[in-house]
């Protein structure tokens, strides 16, 4: 008589059992190694990074077409990050592939997340080159040469034909063309002011605004006293006069450098196309770089008859005059400021004059 099949045990034999406990085993442990490198990996990217190995920061150039993996060689060069490899991962994995390049300074022990994030936005260094109003051309040559992330040569500039401003430059920029830059924007004002000049006034051309311009700009640094220097000048242009200017003296004896004195009597004689005593009319050329105000002021001047302006001894500004008695008079008035200013600093007490 058949039974059937036998309704046999369907446990494990010992041997499977044991393999399947060892696979088991060896999920767990890849597991815990990947929670485990997980973890390492985000205490590496968000964690912080090495130190600069000199100052605050770390300073790093890199260079157009450069690669997410040749950004990450570089950086670990510069001791900026210190896995290579996270740094592809990470920049794969946060969208940031695509790196911007430039010149970037890198805070000591920032995180790789921060080194990311940093050049993805694109915040490179920033470099700034300063021209003050009223320099010459040879302090914008030399200010070129002085900036050390910039590269090529640039010639001394005509007198005169730069604007002075505060111009912004990339690490590797040409300096003739940042010089052209500084070039233009004075063309692209001296344009614009041209158009909207004053009517009648003792020029005829905007080189010319320039020159007179270059002369209000060196006679003061005050701010408030431009317009009217500029009118006492196209005023005695009018009048045939003289311009009578000791900076166009100066810039004749020393094609602009400081004299390192004050100009005397024999200076006042000297002869140069510059000596604005002897010769009527405007100097041959620029002395020096005007800025935006004197430019303005010379082409749009107030209606004054003032002829005259000395220094007024005390706070840097000017005394004006229509008439040449009251200039003496406020000529008369500074020279008893600068002897009480002189005998105080003798004395050794304030000066109240």
């Amino acid at each position: 008589m058949s039974l059937g099949p036998r309704r046999g045990n369907h446990s494990a034999s010992p041997g499977a059992r044991r393999q399947i406990v060892a696979v088991a085993a060896a999920g767990i442990t890849v597991a815990i190694a990947l929670v485990v490198g997980g973890i390492a990996g985000a205490f590496v990217f968000f964690g912080p990074g090495p130190a600069a190995r000199q100052g605050a920061t770390t300073t790093v150039l890199l260079r157009p077409g450069a690669g997410i993996e040749e950004i990450g060689a570089e950086l670990t060069r510069a001791g900026v990050i210190g896995s290579p490899p996270l740094f592809v991962l990470g920049a794969e994995l946060s969208g940031s592939r695509r790196m911007k390049a430039g010149e970037y300074a890198f805070a000591s022990r920032a995180s790789m997340a921060q080194v990311i994030a940093l050049i993805a936005s694109g915040k490179v260094v920033r470099h700034f080159i300063t021209i003050p109003e009223g320099v010459t051309a040879e302090f914008v040559a030399q200010a070129l040469a002085k900036a050390d992330y910039l590269t090529g040569d640039a010639p001394t500039p005509v007198e005169g034909s730069v604007l002075p401003e505060t111009y912004e430059a990339r690490r590797g920029d040409d300096r003739a063309a940042v010089l052209k830059r500084m070039m233009d924007a004075r063309d692209k004002l001296l344009a614009q002011l041209w158009v909207h000049r004053r009517a009648g006034l003792p020029f005829q051309t905007p080189e010319q605004a320039v020159i007179l311009a270059s002369v209000v700009e060196r006679e003061t640094g005050r701010a408030e006293d431009r317009p009217r220097i500029a009118a006492v000048f196209v005023n005695r242009l009018k009048a045939g006069m003289p311009l009578q200017s000791d900076p166009t003296v100066i810039y004749g004896l020393t094609g602009g450098a400081p004299l390192g004195r004050v100009v005397t009597y024999a200076d006042l004689a000297s002869d140069t196309p510059y000596n604005t005593y002897k010769v009527r009319g405007l100097p041959p050329t620029p002395i020096s770089n005007p800025g935006r105000a004197a430019i303005a002021a010379v082409l749009d001047p107030p209606d004054t008859h003032e002829l005259y302006f000395v220094a007024n001894g005390t706070d840097g500004g000017s005394k004006f005059a229509a008439s040449l008695a009251d200039h003496a008079s406020n000529v008369g008035h500074y020279r008893q400021v600068e002897a009480c200013q002189a005998a105080a600093k003798k004395a050794g007490t304030p000066a109240e004059c």
